[in-house]
């Protein structure tokens, strides 16, 4: 029998979880015992030495009571998709996650066939490497099919049964549906239907649950957005009796602002109007050519009580969402449209930021107050640009000297310390999509920008970052909204790119926002200025909600918070009821229970908002789609504005409208993805294609249901002489020249 060791010569805690780290992948018990020359009675020891570990949760078993590192992932693992960034590339997460820090962030690599398909809620198994600290690269071995819960897609009759196309463009097949189980969907609907086991013609079977409406119907684009997404679109009945139930309210101990000449200033077509704005000249001898100024929040606070089916549901939605054709409002509309709503001549309930700036804009002073207002005007961004501009018309010329002069007075001192700041100045078109009055689409363009849109966009900035720094004053909990500076790798890739162009990042290793601001600079005025925008844009964070306050690089901010939208953002009631619990402005406040959840919260709003984007962004691509699908064969300038081991997708000149140029269709060159650089390049004719590449493409498929857009790329030649659309490569050649 082997000699007892003494304690000093047997392995630590430390010891063990080196030898752990050192390996890949994880070790047996046995492995460890060799390794430390453990024998005998000395794995009494060790065997409670690595149930202390585990009870630390140092180290985790896996499969045959196999030992790892806690917070490392074996070298072949499950992962679930979870994010996309704007150059195409997929982040994921591990399925399974003990440890109480949060999972590492997985980049999913590009691999032969499986990663141009897969979309956020895949999963693959796949071979994981360290790439850093909490970052781990994934090589996809195969996708994990699972059969959707829900199939939407358009239906049409074949023979005397039909079929349905999904409107995912993953999805590469389509599902028979036998006449019984049809319903009344006719050719062209748009539907919701759910799997059925069995197969018919080789297909999977498929039985129509409800009907959403007729492609040729341009709402229904809307509504495949929302159910793709899985939007609520209605609202519980305890929900909208609450909400019928409420009354308009009265003085009672507010401060009372009916007398100033606060107005709302808004797009035409807004149906809620939730901040109101007042400044005059400060006339206060301490404070020369500085300015007073009132941002006054519709108090939704007052209205939705914390734990009432109002609330829940908000919660629950996160935020309104905002379509081309409607508004999905996060409060029903007897109070988003209503009661909350700032209407002009009616008096309502307000949380009112009172500021004071000096005459260089910066703030000096602020504070909070519950109060009581009646708007003087419901202006829009038009009307007010085009009064101070000097053509007034009925309803601003007697508010030009008395209202609209001081706020632009205080705009222009904001604006000065906003140059002195220097948030980062992107400078990234908006696409907007007109409608008519039958909901057709009248035209696509990009959205104007006016100084009266700079305007409103300071007060709220000022107003929130007063918000965030009251809360922080009393040390309460307080909903940041938080934008983290780029990742190195970003910073790094971005830098790669820009030396073949010629200019430089300055800033070291971690840039503040003016040395971006200063490369925008220098692009400003030449041709790559929107591609410099993009990829400075590509290479920063996405911002987020959350109790700990990080600041906002974006806007150069070391305190910030939602403070200025309650009726459509949750995040903004949240830190309305924690102002008001902590100035002790009355009833409705934040308790301490409530405080408790604010990080959960703040993933849980930071998750609906995502999905808002998504559902946004898809209805534009849709209505998009179904402007240009008489179009099909017409020719387009564009700019290539992402460059991706599958292809070019390509932002059209006229509409800003996007498409996909499959690699298949470039010919019959292997083209080479630089992912550093974003470019393709072929190996046998060394034809280059770049991020920003001015080019000219014919579109050849457009698919409203979905969004997509599918063009061809033409040769100088071609450009001139439209090419007939040609036969795919076959799938051997593809499969080759895609290797």
């Amino acid at each position: 029998m082997a000699a007892k060791r003494s304690p000093a010569t047997l392995p630590t805690k430390q010891d063990i979880l080196t030898f752990i780290a050192d390996n890949k992948g994880a070790v047996g018990k046995r492995e460890i015992a060799r390794a430390f020359g453990i024998r005998g009675s000395d794995k009494i020891y060790l065997k409670q030495l690595l149930k202390e570990l585990d009870a630390d949760g140092e180290i985790e078993r896996g499969r045959g009571r196999r030992l790892a590192k806690s917070g490392i992932l074996p070298p072949v693992g499950v992962v679930e998709v979870s994010d996309v960034d704007e150059d195409g590339t997929l982040f994921g997460r591990p399925t399974t996650w003990r440890d109480a820090e949060a999972p590492p962030r997985i980049r999913i690599l590009p691999g032969r066939r499986v990663t141009s398909a897969l979309g956020i809620g895949d999963r693959v198994l796949a071979r994981l490497e360290e790439a850093g600290r909490n970052r781990y690269d994934a090589h996809v071995m195969r996708r994990l099919e699972a059969a959707p819960s829900a199939i939407l897609g358009t239906y049409q009759t074949v023979g005397t049964d039909g079929r349905i196309t999904p409107a995912d463009r993953r999805a590469k097949q389509e599902y028979a549906v036998r006449r019984e189980n049809a319903g009344q969907a006719q050719s062209g609907d748009v539907v919701l239907a759910e799997p059925l086991p069995g197969r018919a013609l080789r297909l999977r079977e498929a039985k129509v649950t409800e009907i959403l409406g007729d492609l040729k119907s341009p709402t229904t684009l809307s509504t495949i957005a929302l159910h793709k997404h899985g939007i609520p679109t209605e609202f519980p009945t305890d929900a909208v009796a609450e909400a019928a139930a409420m009354r308009p309210t009265r003085l009672g101990a507010r401060e009372d602002l009916r007398g100033l000449a606060l107005v709302t200033i808004d797009p035409r077509d807004a149906r809620d109007h939730d901040d109101a704005v007042w400044a005059m000249a400060d006339e206060t001898a301490d404070n020369p050519g500085g300015w007073r100024l009132i941002v006054a929040i519709a108090d939704v606070g007052h209205f939705v009580r914390l734990g009432s089916a109002l609330d829940r549901e908000a919660r629950r939605r996160g935020n309104s969402v905002y379509l081309p054709d409607r508004v999905v409002p996060m409060l029903p509309e007897a109070l988003s449209n209503d009661l909350c709503s700032l209407k002009a001549g009616r008096s309502r309930p307000v949380l009112a930021c009172h500021m004071r700036i000096d005459r260089d804009g910066q703030k000096i002073a602020h504070h909070f107050t519950r109060a009581y207002m009646r708007s003087a005007a419901a202006l829009t961004y038009a009307q007010v640009q085009a009064a101070q501009d000097g053509k007034p018309d009925a309803a601003t010329e007697p508010l030009l000297d008395s209202v609209i002069a001081p706020l632009y007075g205080a705009y222009q001192a904001l604006q000065q310390a906003r140059d002195r700041r220097s948030p980062l100045a992107l400078d990234m078109p908006e696409r907007w999509v007109a409608l008519n009055d039958d909901g057709s689409i009248a035209e696509i363009r990009v959205r104007e920008r006016l100084d009266s849109h700079r305007l409103i966009e300071e007060f709220m900035i000022l107003a929130n970052v007063a918000a965030a720094e009251a809360l922080t004053a009393k040390s309460a909990p307080c909903m940041y909204r938080i934008h983290e500076p780029p990742a190195p790798e970003k910073v790094k890739d971005l830098r790669k790119f820009l030396d073949g162009l010629d200019l430089k990042l300055g800033g070291g290793q971690t840039p503040k926002p003016e040395a971006f601001n200063r490369l925008l600079a220098q692009a400003a005025d030449t041709p790559q200025a929107a591609l410099i925008n993009q990829v400075v844009l590509r290479s920063q964070t996405q911002a987020f909600y959350a109790p700990d306050d990080h600041g906002h690089f974006g806007l150069h901010l070391r305190r910030y918070a939602h403070f200025t939208s309650p009726i459509r953002r949750y995040g903004d009631l949240l830190v309305h009821r924690a102002l008001i619990a902590a100035g002790k402005l009355g009833a409705n406040g934040l308790t301490k229970d409530a405080a408790g959840d604010m990080a959960e919260l703040g993933e849980a709003i930071s998750k609906t908002e995502r999905r808002a984007m998504l559902a946004e962004r898809d209805a534009v691509d849709g209505y998009t789609a179904a402007f240009l699908a008489d179009r099909v064969g017409a020719v387009f300038d564009g700019t290539i504005n992402g460059v991706t081991r599958f292809g070019l997708f390509i932002t059209l000149n006229e509409t800003g409208a996007d498409g996909l140029v499959p690699i298949r269709s470039l010919g019959t060159d292997y083209y080479v993805h630089d992912e550093a650089h974003h470019r393709l390049s072929g190996e046998r004719t060394g034809e280059t294609f770049c991020l920003g590449d001015s080019v000219t493409v014919q579109l050849i498929e457009a698919a409203p249901i979905n969004g997509g857009l599918r063009f061809d790329l033409l040769r100088e030649s071609e450009a001139r002489q439209p090419k007939r659309r040609s036969k795919p490569p076959s799938k051997k050649r593809r499969g080759h020249r895609r290797r």
